[in-house]
């Protein structure tokens, strides 16, 4: 994961199936992970899970990513264990270390999300502001670090299938572990609330 240690951002872009958008059924997600000049660093994709799961979990499916860098090398992964409410991810190295841990909190009106580091010690919040649902800011206490945010990607690629596309900036002398770990929360982002063509 070393090409993360000057990024300050990531563009993440979900890559669909035709069959996928033909059937509207789901098959394994897949992205491309490109730094902020669009330049291509890394492939993720959804590893095992069986079809009965994405079939009647949609969403709600436990997965496992797996982060690979363009020669097919396994540098990350990120693996979400089945849960209908408070969903986690949690973010692996080669060796099995884990990084972080990413879990959703009770909240009524906004969305939050706790961000632990690998001794379980909450270092950031994921802060969804009511009135802007496509934007979650990277916090600790009242201090914004980053964003991860969803990008419009045309009218034409948004009418006809639900291909997310997805930012996150954070400081660029973050660790890479650091980095690593917000790499992770855009997949479970992705699963929790725009899945399902933005209906969760």
């Amino acid at each position: 994961m070393e090409k993360l240690s000057t990024a300050t951002g990531l563009i993440i872009s979900q890559k669909k199936e035709w069959g996928e958008i033909l059937t509207d059924f789901e098959t394994k997600n897949r992205y491309a992970v490109l730094d902020l000049s669009g330049k291509e660093m890394y492939i993720a994709a959804e590893q095992g899970g069986s079809t009965l799961a994405r079939l009647f979990l949609k969403a709600l499916r436990p997965f496992e990513i797996g982060v690979s860098s363009l020669d097919g090398t396994l540098v990350l992964r990120a693996v979400r264990p089945f849960r209908f409410f408070f969903h986690e991810l949690k973010v692996y190295d080669t060796k099995d270390r884990l990084l972080g841990t990413i879990k959703k909190k009770f909240s009524l009106l906004r969305r939050i999300y706790s961000i632990s580091d690998s001794s379980g010690r909450e270092k950031y919040q994921l802060y969804g502001p009511i009135l802007h649902p496509w934007t979650f800011e990277i916090r600790n206490g009242s201090r914004v670090f980053g964003k991860i945010t969803k990008k419009w990607s045309g009218l034409l690629k948004e009418g006809f299938t639900d291909a997310d596309n997805f930012g996150v900036t954070f400081p660029g002398e973050w660790s890479i572990e650091q980095k690593a770990v917000f790499l992770g929360t855009i997949f479970l982002i992705d699963f929790v609330h725009f899945e399902d063509k933005g209906k969760n």
